[in-house]
């Protein structure tokens, strides 16, 4: 989404913003009614007459007045020193606080001001203990903010009322805000329902982070019966919880029906091969995840075998994380030949990374990825053989480009976008892998090309070598070129 344009409101003469407000009485507390875009104030519901815990009776003063000067106001009148940081950066798009002890009179403070902001677009306050008032604050300020993104209130020991006051929020869908970190507050079973139940119909919401939380089975039965409903979550964060067999089947019969998440991270739970088995079901199903982490969740051979019974009809899923499960070589076996079984399987990337192998497994994998060049399965080395001497990766992968793109007389931006049909400077890590596997210019494996994408600034699943323009633009004449080469790999590669 694209940034406001609006500039800030000017502030009075400095007598008029310097003026100290003195409240009507102890129940009296700050609000600031702002202007707001015509397209914005016809999303407004009605409840602009209704007062909420921000309100003065004096909001003529503060029609006006500038940002800075009224977040000084509000720290005056909540009896808070204000925070330097914030003053700085009130105008930036993403503002992070944590760790700044703002407390629940802090972060008032600061929701108050963020009534009228129209350039922040991302809010972080982990680790600020704010409590009950504190998240109070801030929902009741995103009812009025049509502009903020993204928060996090992580690790603020939120609790049984601070979930309550969220799902109150989360159920009336009238905000902008898409992506909501809620990791380590203490949330148990019942804050799992409460949560739920608003999800169940929010469709605003579309990246949650639940983590290091402590939902266990009913919590997942909870989760289970939300998935099945909410159409707009597309990534969900549930790791470091306590789920075991009960809670993951659920949470998994969930997933066989959802058609919108896309990216789901259970890992450090315990799901077993029960867990594994529900999995492997609802990936036989679900048509819509891409990605999934598993790790550490106490998966054997025989739950990798589930879960790959469902990797033999899957067509969507490109991320499979089984890294820190008790699997061997026979799992390993599973996992690939459930891949090469799937001539429409879009695998790209299984993390197996504490198994061994034996030599036997690279050769059957090098078929596989004869069919699915895309597919890269990382694990931790042959038997027998030390991690280091498992894994010979050759030749230095950006020293074969370079001696063909010299040797072409082509730059290196040439030579990587040649790989992208679109002509763009990111592609998908998947389809990059592809591409230099099956261009037939320069000899290089699977693991030089794990490296390159590690050196080409991997994020999110993107490989990104735009980069490179800055060195194009900087180069010299021809005469000079294998110069210049040299001293360009020697700072970036090396």
């Amino acid at each position: 989404m694209d940034d406001d344009d609006n500039e800030p409101v000017e502030s009075e003469t400095k007598d008029e913003a310097e003026a100290e407000l003195t409240p009507q009485d102890s129940d009296v507390t700050l609000y600031c009614e702002a202007e707001v875009l015509p397209s914005v104030e016809k999303e407004k519901s009605a409840r602009e007459d209704s007062e909420t815990d921000l309100e003065i009776e004096d909001t003529e003063k503060f029609f006006n007045i500038g940002q800075k000067e009224l977040y000084l106001e509000a720290c005056k009148l909540v009896g808070v020193v204000p925070a330097s940081y914030f003053i700085r950066n009130m105008e930036e798009s993403c503002v992070n606080l944590n760790h700044h002890g703002l407390g629940p009179m802090g972060t008032k403070a600061i929701a108050i001001t963020l009534v009228s902001n129209t350039t922040v677009l991302k809010l972080e306050l982990g680790d600020n203990c704010i409590q009950e008032e504190g998240i109070m604050s801030l929902m009741e300020m995103l009812h009025e903010n049509y502009y903020l993104q993204e928060l996090n209130v992580s690790d603020n020991n939120l609790g049984l009322e601070g979930a309550r006051i969220i799902s109150n929020f989360l159920q009336e869908n009238n905000s902008s805000l898409w992506k909501l970190k809620l990791s380590g507050n203490s949330f148990k079973e019942e804050c799992a329902a409460l949560l739920c139940q608003a999800l169940s119909s929010n469709y605003r919401i579309r990246s949650l982070n639940l983590s290091h939380n402590e939902f266990s089975d009913i919590g997942g039965e909870h989760l289970g019966q939300m998935l099945a409903l909410n159409v707009g979550l597309q990534s969900l964060n549930l790791s470091w919880n306590h789920f075991n067999i009960r809670g993951a089947v659920a949470l998994c019969n969930g997933l066989r029906s959802n058609v919108t998440l896309k990216k789901l991270d259970v890992s450090m739970n315990g799901f077993g091969n029960e867990g594994a088995l529900a999995l492997g079901d609802a990936l036989r199903l679900n048509s819509c995840l891409v990605y999934v982490d598993v790790s550490r969740n106490g998966i054997t051979n025989e739950g990798a075998s589930k879960i790959s019974k469902g990797l033999e009809n899957n067509e969507c899923l490109q991320v499979l994380k089984l890294f820190l499960n008790p699997l061997s070589l026979e799992g390993a076996y599973s996992l690939i030949m459930a891949i090469k079984r799937n001539p429409k399987s879009r695998m790209e990337d299984i993390d197996i990374s504490n198994v061994l192998v034996s030599e036997q497994f690279v050769k059957v994998l090098d078929g596989v990825c004869a069919i699915h060049p895309q597919l890269d399965v990382v694990y931790k080395g042959l038997q027998g053989l030390s991690a280091k001497k498992s894994i010979s990766l050759g030749t230095n992968p950006m020293r074969l480009i370079q001696s063909y793109t010299e040797q072409k007389k082509i730059s290196v931006v040439e030579f990587f976008r040649s790989l992208n049909p679109t002509g763009l400077m990111s592609m998908p890590v998947g389809d990059f892998r592809k591409a230099m596997i099956q261009q037939s210019n320069i000899p290089i494996n699977r693991y030089q090309v794990r490296e390159l994408i590690k050196k080409l600034d991997e994020k999110k699943g993107m490989v990104n070598f735009s980069f490179l323009k800055a060195w194009k633009s900087q180069q010299p004449v021809r005469s000079e070129s294998k110069c210049q080469s040299k001293k360009f790999w020697q700072v970036v590669w090396l």
